[in-house]
């Protein structure tokens, strides 16, 4: 297994990087808040085939590999970029598994998709990554897997100035793409590769933050010196950015993992997205302690970073349960229930 990347994948962290840089840069992003969106960086997504990178030849797309996704969304991570590549990917991957129609306008990214994380209840899929943005939703209601393509929802406002939203299901245009264990398994399999991706994106929010970090302490004075001279906040910040290098590693292989269809793959999915947020939010909490209390203020680019280390993380649900869930993965249902 080398994890180390290629010429090529060396190539897709820079494109990917400069185009964030050039049409999403951080003191833009509040104008996008609370929507978390931006229109002109998926087009230019669009334009470079992004959308479709991680389909399958045979489907219409790039054929690219988990592993050339999750170098992609670290990029975008670590700008914050404002566009849902993440449940896109997710969404159209599960299609092309599932349906021997997957639509071009998906493929092509010219309709944004997504993916309900959660089963609907009452046939609404709730809470819904990119549901204020997207035409087309795949979820799972009761023994279904749908494809629902209707107006996007109502924007609900959240710690993360993400577009999340509830889909009702009966709304729209309904396709049946799997039923039964058929349609449980599929489902399972891309919320896994959501897992996947997005630990990747939290590795490349916390390299942000601490990218942040260290220019701050570097830049602020006290006691006429800087303060990154202080023993002590060296050391803070060797701690989060050595761990930050696991983390990656971990998100790495786990996406590793899912191109070789690793019978440990849905495990190092619930290793990495947890261990990922976890230093995501470590990493960020620290780089804004030492702003002070600056770093609480709007005007300052860490309280952006703060904020969706903790929200990018929830959307699937409490962190309690993802540890349960992971226990009961590794080592058989003999968890206790978490409320």
């Amino acid at each position: 297994m080398d994890l180390d990347p290629s010429v090529e994948q060396r190539a897709i962290v820079d494109v990917f990087g400069a185009l964030a840089d050039r049409f999403a840069p951080l003191d833009r992003l509040r104008e996008r808040e609370p929507g978390g969106f931006s229109p002109e960086l998926w087009e230019q997504l669009v334009a470079m085939g992004a959308p479709g990178m991680g389909v399958p030849e045979s489907a219409g797309g790039a054929g690219a590999s988990m592993l050339d996704l999750a170098l992609a969304v670290e990029a975008l991570g670590r700008r914050l970029a404002p566009a849902p590549l993440v449940e896109h990917a997710v969404a159209a991957r599960m299609l092309a598994v599932t349906s021997d129609d997957v639509p071009a306008a998906i493929v092509d990214g010219a309709d944004i998709a997504t993916v309900a994380l959660r089963p609907a209840r009452d046939g609404v899929a709730r809470l819904v990554p990119a549901g204020a943005v997207a035409a087309h939703v795949v979820a799972l209601d009761g023994e279904e897997l749908v494809l629902v393509t209707s107006e996007p929802g109502a924007l609900i406002e959240n710690l993360a100035s993400s577009p999340l939203a509830d889909r009702a299901l009966g709304d729209g245009d309904r396709r049946v793409l799997a039923t039964g264990a058929r349609a449980r398994a599929a489902h399972a399999h891309a919320v896994d590769e959501w897992r996947v991706l997005t630990a990747a994106a939290l590795v490349g929010l916390g390299l942000g933050a601490l990218a942040i970090g260290v220019r701050y302490v570097t830049e602020r004075e006290q006691f006429g010196v800087p303060i990154g001279s202080f023993q002590s906040l060296q050391h803070g910040l060797a701690d989060v950015a050595v761990a930050l290098d696991g983390a990656q590693l971990l998100a790495r292989k786990a996406a590793w993992a899912f191109d070789g269809d690793h019978p440990d793959a849905a495990q190092l999915a619930g290793m990495a997205f947890l261990f990922a947020a976890e230093q995501a939010q470590r990493t960020a909490a620290r780089a804004l302690h030492y702003h002070g209390g600056y770093g609480f203020m709007e005007e300052y680019d860490i309280q952006l970073f703060y904020r969706r280390a903790k929200g990018w993380a929830n959307v699937v649900g409490e962190p309690a349960r993802e540890y349960a869930r992971l226990a009961d993965l590794r080592y058989g249902e003999c968890t206790a229930a978490v409320g």
